[in-house]
């Protein structure tokens, strides 16, 4: 019995452990203005666009290309979730609209994580779900990652993909 009064709980965490969302979804928080930065890369994160696109060419898929803009704007929302110590996809559509506008994405997805302590486990688990595997396995032109840790020594991640 008590196991059962833990499973929704155990499912909750999983769901905040990594998530993936594509155009699909309604932003309630548009208000947010994007602080575009772009931080040195990390080696993390190249590893993790390494992984994927290795991923990718492995299927048969166009490698994607690595771009500034998409970035500064995943590293926008990693800092967004660092600071406010929760994986989201809050203010996705103000994200999603900006690279439609400034990058000429006609389509946006991002995965999200926390928590993965290496490239090699934040992308296989992203792989092992449906929903981000299938973002990974898209069709996009372009992507970017954006890692960051809490002063806990826990890692965010924000992955987005657009097609041009």
């Amino acid at each position: 019995m008590k196991l059962l009064m833990k499973l929704p709980v155990l499912a909750l965490v999983a769901m905040l452990c990594f998530s993936c969302t594509t155009d699909s979804l309604d932003d309630k928080a548009d208000a947010i203005e994007l602080s575009l930065i772009t931080p040195e890369t990390k080696t993390i994160e190249i590893e993790i666009l390494e992984l994927i696109n290795n991923h990718r060419v492995s299927l048969g898929l166009n490698a994607l290309t690595d771009m500034t803009l998409v970035k500064s704007v995943a590293f926008s929302h990693t800092d967004y979730m660092v600071d406010n110590n929760a994986v989201s996809h809050d203010n996705f559509f103000k994200r999603s609209n900006y690279l439609k506008a400034n990058a000429g994405a006609q389509k946006v997805s991002e995965n999200v994580a926390y928590g993965y302590s290496s490239a090699q486990t934040v992308v296989k688990a992203w792989l092992k779900s449906d929903g981000h595997r299938a973002v990974i396995e898209g069709d996009y032109t372009d992507f970017d990652v954006a890692a960051e840790v809490n002063t806990e020594g826990k890692w965010y991640y924000t992955n987005i993909f657009i097609k041009k």
